[in-house]
């Protein structure tokens, strides 16, 4: 028995060293598994650490590159925006030097700016421009350059930016023909001692430059007229007054167009053909103006030059250019001639401008609002 009982034991000890072995085996596995899975993930900790300790310096230098980008398109921003404004200040400044018809003021500011001080003359000139403001409802003005060109210049710059078409008479005849006819046709050779304002000049060649004004103011006319768009047109004016050659040449073939229409009012007297508007009978009773040469030499050829149109001749400009011409005379503040249309007698059909003149000198153009 005891025998039989040994070999049990023996047997339950095998068993369990069996167990026991086949446990520690097991555990040895799980210890291998454990210890591979700790050092993967160590491994991949490492990895990820050194990847973002890259991409971390990576992107230190990338904020770092935009941030100086950033700084350098601020300061580039910067000196641009404050080279383009100092160019716009200096085209501004060129282009009003150069303008003869100045962008729109207010008047009362105007009024107050021009005529300061408490003498008699400054407070009738307030009072006149208070007038024109409250009562005319004149709300602004736009200056004109102060030369002996100023009546045509204010009149012609009006014309042109008001889209207003051809004298009607202008559209029956070419008016690049008219020193051809003058000069040939009706053989006033004298035209040649027309003189072209402050460029003073006689001879020959007077008729080629009479052509070459009179083909600038058809072509300019036409062109800018045929601008429907009031913005566009304005920009057109302002290009051409502010080129002092091209707009001379206009108000000398203004010039050259009065003097024709006077020619033909003489030779229709001497000739007693129909009767012609009174305002010719003015400017031939006139002793430095009875006849077309008198009124060349002695008044036209000064116009532009040492001289203004007088009134006589702002009767003749609105007569060829068929505009009624309404004039804001302030000096003539509280009389009869405070507004003074030119001419008088005008057809209804005609386009109305106005003027305003502190001295019968030099004219600015008002701008009306309501």
């Amino acid at each position: 028995m005891q025998r039989q009982h040994d070999r049990k034991a023996s047997k339950n000890r095998d068993q369990f060293t069996e167990q026991e072995k086949r446990s520690r085996i097991n555990h040895s596995k799980r210890s291998v598994g454990r210890h591979e899975v700790w050092s993967w993930t160590t491994a991949t900790k490492e990895s990820l650490c050194l990847l973002w300790q890259k991409v971390k310096v990576q992107l230190m230098l990338s904020m770092s590159f935009l941030a100086a980008l950033f700084w350098y398109c601020r300061r580039l921003y910067s000196f641009l925006a404050q080279l383009l404004k100092w160019w716009s200040n200096y085209l501004q400044t060129k282009l009003i030097r150069n303008l003869s018809v100045l962008t729109e003021v207010d008047l009362l500011g105007y009024s107050a700016r021009e005529w300061k001080g408490e003498t008699k003359q400054a407070k009738h000139m307030r009072e006149a421009y208070e007038e024109l403001f409250w009562r005319c409802h004149i709300k602004y003005l736009r200056e004109v350059r102060r030369d002996n060109y100023s009546v045509v210049r204010a009149v012609l710059f009006q014309i042109f930016s008001q889209g207003i078409l051809f004298p009607s008479w202008m559209k029956e005849r070419d008016i690049l023909k008219l020193p051809e006819k003058l000069l040939y046709s009706q053989g006033c050779n004298w035209i040649q001692q027309y003189s072209f304002g402050p460029e003073r000049y006689t001879g020959p060649n007077a008729f080629g430059k009479l052509r070459k004004c009179m083909e600038a103011l058809k072509t300019n006319w036409a062109e800018i007229c045929a601008t429907k768009d009031h913005e566009e047109r304005g920009n057109m004016c302002n290009t051409l007054f502010s080129d002092e050659s091209k707009e001379h040449k206009l108000y000398e073939a203004i010039k050259f167009i009065m003097l024709y229409e006077v020619v033909e009012a003489y030779e229709q007297i001497k000739n007693r053909e129909k009767p012609v508007h009174k305002l010719f009978s003015l400017l031939f009773a006139r002793d430095s103006s009875s006849d077309p040469l008198s009124f060349m030499m002695n008044h036209l050829n000064s116009i532009g030059d040492s001289i203004c149109l007088d009134q006589v001749e702002l009767f003749l400009l609105g007569y060829v250019l068929e505009v009624k011409i309404r004039v804001y005379r302030l000096h003539r503040f509280n009389t009869e001639e405070f507004q003074v249309n030119y001419p008088t007698e005008y057809r209804r059909e005609w386009n109305e401008i106005s003027l305003l003149t502190e001295d019968d000198q030099y004219y600015h153009i008002p701008l009306f609002r309501t």
